[in-house]
């Protein structure tokens, strides 16, 4: 079968498509810009294999591709040594194309700006011209697959004023493995518990809440711990029934036959007036301290991320998973998923992750203005949103953001 190439230019949002034969010489396929990305420092979300990994993708061989190894939203990243006006891109598909994709610019890696997308692509090459942004790194996301062979690209080639960035020999490509980790990855993990906290404790500090306990008013009881452990929704009973096991006589022990009286309501009966105090001073033992974390992540955080990861989303999915569970439990977060499946398709059903998501969240918001205590949707919308507008699927710092009207930063 013959190449084609497409050339696609842009004004304001997407232009036509046209095929026209490739008749494209070296020196008009160069000028009148440069080449910015030739050998630059590269990274990709998944690789097949050394045979196809991301620097195959920059080097200039026809011959040579990047192949994706994973299903799902996937991503090439081309670091072009400084900040660079990009005025074209060129990219050449393998038969693994992707229907939907975005060619993306950033300053930092975090935070990223469209110059280019569609939800049409067929593949082959496509010459996109016109093109009007400012960016260190350069990033194809590529979010809908058009094959069932997943995503795999000859070349992507970058172009602008210039001058490039000096290319030093032996330059290795950026390791993609703490960008593109989930949340199993501990450093990911710590991140989304930095993001919990600052919603459930205003502090980005969760391991200085083992001890916080109080009514705040919204029909559950107590509220307590790292992850708001709830006398009136099982979870509280559920912990302090764990700790007791491990420790036989602890401080809130005593407090077992009430917790279980007062489940499903938001009655104090009989943990009034010393379960605050017991609860504060159980919060010095190192064994109450490792019981409120092993019951977190069995509870809320395990689950949710298995969740997220069979549907085939990435670390800021995953995120939103575990948040929702942690403030709707896991009935909740389920009945959410549920509500955003009407409206779209998850990744795993073939579905773009940021559209996805993005009803995931209208469902989350649609779901939080049913309580009054959680009528404040800034937990979503100043945050997880935020990061989801900037196309931040892998939480990859720095993170900015708001909750409650507090603001916070974190790398």
């Amino acid at each position: 079968m013959g190449i084609r190439a497409k050339a696609i230019a842009l004004g304001t949002g997407i232009a036509a498509v046209c095929t026209v034969p490739l008749v494209i010489t070296v020196t008009a396929d160069a000028a009148p810009d440069v080449l910015l990305s030739k050998g630059r420092p590269v990274a990709a979300s998944t690789v097949s294999g050394a045979a196809q990994d991301a620097t195959k993708a920059v080097d200039g061989f026809a011959s040579t591709r990047w192949a994706a190894g994973a299903a799902g939203s996937q991503w090439l990243r081309v670091d072009l040594g400084k900040a660079q006006d990009v005025s074209r891109v060129r990219l050449r598909w393998d038969g693994g194309y992707a229907k939907s994709y975005r060619v993306q610019v950033s300053s930092d890696g975090a935070a990223w700006r469209d110059l280019y997308r569609t939800s049409s692509g067929d593949g082959g090459t496509d010459d996109l011209r016109k093109l009007n942004g400012t960016g260190r790194y350069l990033r194809v996301l590529a979010t809908q697959p058009g094959a069932a062979s997943g995503y795999s690209l000859y070349e992507v080639q970058a172009f602008g004023p210039g001058p490039a960035a000096p290319v030093k020999e032996g330059t290795p490509s950026v390791a993609a493995s703490s960008l593109a980790a989930g949340l199993a990855d501990p450093r990911k993990k710590a991140i989304a518990l930095q993001l919990v906290s600052s919603a459930e404790n205003s502090t980005l500090n969760w391991r200085g809440q083992f001890g916080y306990l109080e009514d705040i008013g919204d029909g559950r009881g107590y509220t307590g711990g790292i992850v708001g452990f709830c006398s009136g929704t099982s979870d509280m009973l559920a912990l302090v029934t764990e700790y007791t096991r491990r420790v036989p006589g602890n401080k809130l022990a005593k407090y077992l036959p009430a917790l279980r009286t007062v489940d499903g309501s938001d009655s104090h009966a009989g943990l009034d007036p010393g379960f605050p105090a017991a609860w504060k001073a159980a919060a010095a033992d190192p064994a109450f301290q490792k019981t409120q974390e092993d019951e977190r992540d069995r509870m809320y955080f395990d689950p949710a991320v298995a969740l997220a990861s069979a549907d085939r989303v990435r670390a800021l999915g995953q995120f939103v998973y575990y948040d929702a569970a942690v403030m709707h439990g896991q009935s909740g977060l389920r009945s959410i998923r549920a509500d955003a499946m009407r409206k779209a398709k998850t990744p795993k059903q073939g579905g773009d992750e940021l559209v996805w998501l993005n009803a995931f969240l209208d469902a989350r918001v649609k779901e939080m203005r049913t309580e009054e205590a959680h009528s404040d949707v800034t937990r979503v919308e100043t945050a997880q949103r935020l990061f989801l507008k900037a196309s931040n699927l892998d939480l990859n710092g720095p993170l900015s953001w708001r909750v409650y009207g507090d603001s916070f930063t974190t790398r």
